[in-house]
């Protein structure tokens, strides 16, 4: 169990366990103690992790239909200007034909629809982040082939240090380790 360095700023306290079944238990307890603010890492999806950390994720969705629909009224909106400031009457047809809109208007919806949703994903994610302190912790490289990981994080209004250190050693990890802040050279 690695202490934190004195003065350090304490990130979080990372539990290591060695099956699913034990960090989706582990989680329900640290839930269960109202603890709020923590992450789980697993090689692999696990079914009943995202309900067991309380993740609801439905902004995604929303963003999605805000940008479809914005993209819609835009390419709609452009192709209506332009008829209107540009206009050529070709074989008869109506200046505002709008079945001839309709291909544009689709392409832009679904392109501002998907923008939305990678660039809202990116966001929402804290996407690019090039470091983590988390990548500081040499086991951590485990959460990519068999272990599973619980962070809780030292922003949780029940997180204290040493408290939590005996919380997450009550729940039989492998280790319990501290994560630092660190600082990037520039």
């Amino acid at each position: 169990m690695r202490e934190p360095r004195p003065g350090s700023d304490l990130f979080g306290l990372l539990a290591e366990f060695d099956k699913p079944e034990r960090l989706v238990e582990a989680v329900k307890h640290a839930r269960k103690a109202g603890f709020l603010a923590m992450e789980a890492y697993s090689p692999y999806p696990v079914e009943e992790l995202s309900g067991a950390l309380g993740f609801e994720e439905n902004i995604i969705p929303w963003l999605t239909l805000a940008g479809g629909i914005f993209g819609a009224t835009f390419g709609y909106g452009l192709q209506l200007y332009t008829n209107h400031a540009y206009s050529i009457e070709i074989g008869g047809r109506p200046l505002y034909a709008w079945q001839s809109f309709m291909l544009i208007t689709f392409e832009m919806t679904v392109l501002f629809a998907v923008l939305s949703a990678i660039f809202g994903m990116l966001i929402l994610n804290r996407l690019p982040r090039l470091h983590h302190p988390l990548f500081d912790i040499e086991a951590f490289d485990f959460a990519n082939s068999d272990r599973f990981f619980l962070v809780i994080f030292s922003n949780d209004r029940r997180f204290h240090p040493k408290r939590t250190r005996v919380f997450l050693a009550h729940l039989d990890p492998v280790r319990v380790e501290a994560i630092e802040h660190t600082e990037q050279p520039e």
